[in-house]
């Protein structure tokens, strides 16, 4: 890739829609929360840990995900981690962030629903009022503890609603089809809260179908195996809904072998629309302008397509629509110059 592309790409405006907080968290904030908060880990150090990161699946690494939240405990250590993720986002021109936060990985451990999401609001407030940068919060339920465990969080939730647009569903896909979460689901679309859910990344083409029909999602997170079901892409092209997709985390979970097997311009020549973002990325190598610069290098995408997912990321948004056409404005005005 040429030094002008690779340098568009960096300087575009974008926004991000599938970033997991907690997956934000780099080995050496680990270790200093887990000193401040004296939780011991059971690695030594930094490197240790970071050699750790070898997965082979999902599973494999959400065992260590949650170990990594671990040293979550107090309201500052989830600004702190907050903060240093927006503090990168804004380097690589995010405008607008759209965050996932998983409450039940720090409630099952004692810690406190508001501890939790008003340290992580704290600092969106504060990167707004810094960086001119908006955000938003979508609390995922955890598809591998029951539904009833879902209406619970929902339930502590409600008292911050302020706080949040939306629900998501996300960690072990593989036995955990969407429909198993339907009332709940259905319940927070009651609230008027913004709907989407992990589907199709190791699970089938089936589990976005069903996202779609049983949960009424209105976008789906990941979604690269629908191009195994023509008809489903089509569905997906025609309606317009947003594909989140992460292409370091799907080479880095071994959805694709390699960079260079990812779907991404598949996905874009079946008129889908499809933003890039980072997934975890302290823990997939890397944020969501790493995630740009791998996939322009290894497949043959050019100026066009770089417009073309800058406004998605906007349009794929759940901003204001005013807000959507002044923020695609700015992608035009940037890529006319």
């Amino acid at each position: 890739m040429d030094a002008s592309l690779r340098q568009l790409l960096e300087k575009m405006p974008k926004a991000e829609l599938h970033m997991h907080i907690e997956g934000s968290l780099e080995p050496e904030l680990i270790f200093a929360l887990a000193e401040r908060n004296g939780v011991t880990l059971k690695y030594s150090s930094v490197d240790e840990l970071r050699r750790a990161y070898a997965f082979t699946d999902l599973q494999s690494f959400l065992d260590i995900y949650y170990a990594g939240a671990s040293v979550l405990l107090k309201e500052q250590d989830f600004y702190d981690m907050t903060r240093a993720y927006l503090g990168r986002a804004h380097a690589d021109n995010v405008r607008h962030a759209e965050l996932f936060f998983d409450p039940q990985t720090h409630t099952e451990r004692g810690v406190d629903f508001g501890t939790v999401i008003s340290g992580i609001h704290r600092a969106l407030q504060d990167a707004a009022t810094e960086w001119g940068m908006s955000g938003a919060l979508i609390m995922c339920f955890l598809r591998h503890l029951s539904e009833e465990d879902a209406f619970a969080t929902l339930e502590q939730a409600l008292p911050y609603r302020d706080k949040f647009i939306g629900v998501g569903l996300d960690s072990s896909e593989r036995g955990h089809p969407p429909e198993k979460f339907a009332r709940v689901f259905a319940r927070c679309r009651e609230l008027g809260l913004r709907l989407v859910a992990h589907a199709g990344e190791e699970g089938p083409p089936e589990y976005i179908r069903t996202a779609l029909d049983v949960l009424k999602v209105e976008r789906i997170d990941h979604g690269v195996r629908c191009l195994e079901d023509a008809e489903l892409t089509q569905r997906l092209a025609r309606d317009k809904v947003p594909l989140t997709v992460c292409p370091l985390s799907n080479v880095k979970l071994r959805v694709f072998d390699r960079a260079a097997d990812h779907n991404l311009q598949r996905l874009l020549d079946a008129g889908l629309t499809v933003t890039i973002n980072s997934d975890d990325p302290a823990y997939f190598g890397g944020y969501v302008n790493d995630n740009f610069t791998e996939m322009f290098s290894v497949l043959p995408l050019d100026q066009r397509h770089a417009r073309q997912l800058a406004r998605d990321s906007f349009a794929a948004s759940f901003l204001p629509e005013q807000d959507k056409r002044r923020l695609m404005a700015e992608v035009d005005a940037f890529f006319a110059q």
